[in-house]
C-alpha cells in the first residue's frame, strides 16, 4: 500500500497520530527529495501545532538517524560518549569537554551544528581556526577519533540527511522551537555517530534559544526519554543563561578563551563549572568513573595537569 505523503501530512493536521511506517515514508521523501520543500513546511507546521507524542518522536528520530550513513567504532579502548547543548552566549563548553573527555579514556566524535539565532555554534567557532576543516570526509573524522580521542565536525551530507533538510526548513517556517522536531534533530545526528552515551546541556534564561525554565525541563526530559526509547543512554543538566557563560562572545575571541583555558593561561570560573560537570556527568554514564565525585576528581586532574591539553 502506497502512503501518500498529503494524507499523512493531513493526518498530522487534523491531529491524528501517525504511525511509525508513515513516519519513515515521510522522512525517506525528505531524504530523497521526492517531498516538496512546500510538503515538508506543511508537516513541520503540522507537528508545531498539533505535537507529536513519545513513540512518534522516537520514530522520527530512528528515520531520520537511518536515512544516512551511521558510524560504528569497533575495537575502541573506551566508551563513545559525546555532549550538547542547546546554545547561549560565550558557550565554548565543546572545546574544553571533548578533550577533557579523550584524556580520561573516552572517544568523542562530536557532530556539531552552526548557530541557533543570536547564538554562534560549535562549528562556527572551529572555523575560526585557520585551516581547521568542519567538515572532513568520514574516513579522516574516523581516523582522527581513533589516535586523538577527539574530533569536532559539522554535519556531512551522508549522516542523517534528512535531518539537514528538515532543519533547514523549520528555520524558515517558524517551526525550530517544535520540542519533539527539536528532540529527533539533536538525538538523530547523535544516533548515527554512533555513540554509547550523551550529556545534554540545556540552557535556560534569558540569553536561551529556550528561556523558560518549563520549557527548558521539557525539552530536557523529551531528549533523555526519546534517547532511551531510541536505544542511548542519556543524562541532561540545566544550566543557567541569564548572563554570558563566558568572559568573551565571539567565534574567534571563544576558541582563543578555550585554548587558553586547556593550557592555563588564563581562567574561567564559570565556563570551567559547566564544562566541568558535564564532562564528570559522562564519565559516570560511559562507566568511566564509579560516582560522580571519582569522575569529578578525574575531570579537573585531566584539565590541571595538561592533559586535556
Amino acid at each position: 500500500m502506497t502512503l501518500l505523503p498529503q494524507e499523512i501530512i493531513r493526518a498530522k493536521r487534523d491531529g491524528a497520530r501517525l504511525s511509525a511506517a508513515e513516519i519513515g515514508a515521510l522522512v525517506a521523501g525528505v531524504a530523497d527529495g521526492s517531498l516538496s520543500d512546500a510538503q515538508v513546511g506543511a508537516f513541520a507546521m503540522a507537528a508545531f501545532l498539533n505535537g507529536l507524542d513519545r513513540g512518534e518522536t522516537v520514530a522520527l528520530t530512528r528515520a531520520m538517524t537511518a536515512s544516512g550513513r551511521t558510524l560504528a567504532w569497533p575495537r575502541l579502548s573506551g566508551p563513545v560518549l559525546d555532549k550538547h547543548s542547546t546554545g547561549g552566549v560565550g558557550d565554548t563548553v565543546s572545546l574544553l569537554l571533548a578533550p577533557i573527555l579523550a584524556a580520561c579514556g573516552a572517544y568523542v566524535p562530536m557532530i556539531a551544528g552552526r548557530g541557533l539565532g543570536h547564538t554562534g555554534g560549535t562549528v562556527d567557532k572551529m572555523d575560526a581556526i585557520p585551516g581547521y576543516r568542519t567538515r572532513p570526509d568520514l574516513d579522516s573524522f574516523d581516523r582522527a577519533v581513533r589516535e586523538v580521542g577527539c574530533a569536532i565536525v559539522g554535519q556531512t551530507p551522508d549522516v542523517a540527511p534528512a535531518d539537514g533538510r528538515l532543519y533547514a526548513i523549520r528555520d524558515v517556517t517558524a517551526t525550530v522551537e517544535a520540542i519533539p522536531l527539536l528532540t529527533a534533530s539533536i538525538l538523530s545526528k547523535k544516533l548515527a555517530a554512533g555513540l554509547a552515551g550523551l550529556v545534554m546541556d540545556v540552557k535556560t534564561g534569558s540569553g536561551a534559544f529556550m528561556p523558560e525554565l518549563e520549557r527548558s525541563r521539557e525539552l530536557a526530559r523529551s531528549i533523555v526519554e526519546v534517547a532511551a526509547g531510541a536505544g542511548l543512554k542519556a543524562v541532561a543538566l540545566i544550566t543557567d543563561m541569564d548572563q554570558p557563560l563566558a568572559a568573551t562572545a565571539g567565534n574567534a575571541l571563544e576558541t582563543r578563551l578555550a585554548i587558553d583555558i586547556l593550557t592555563g593561561r588564563r581562567a574561567d570560573v564559570a565556563l570551567t563549572e559547566v564544562s566541568l560537570a558535564l564532562s564528570a556527568e559522562a564519565l559516570v554514564l560511559g562507566g568511566l568513573a564509579g560516582d560522580r565525585t571519582e569522575a569529578r576528581a578525574r575531570v579537573e586532574r585531566a584539565l590541571s595537569d595538561g592533559a586535556a591539553a
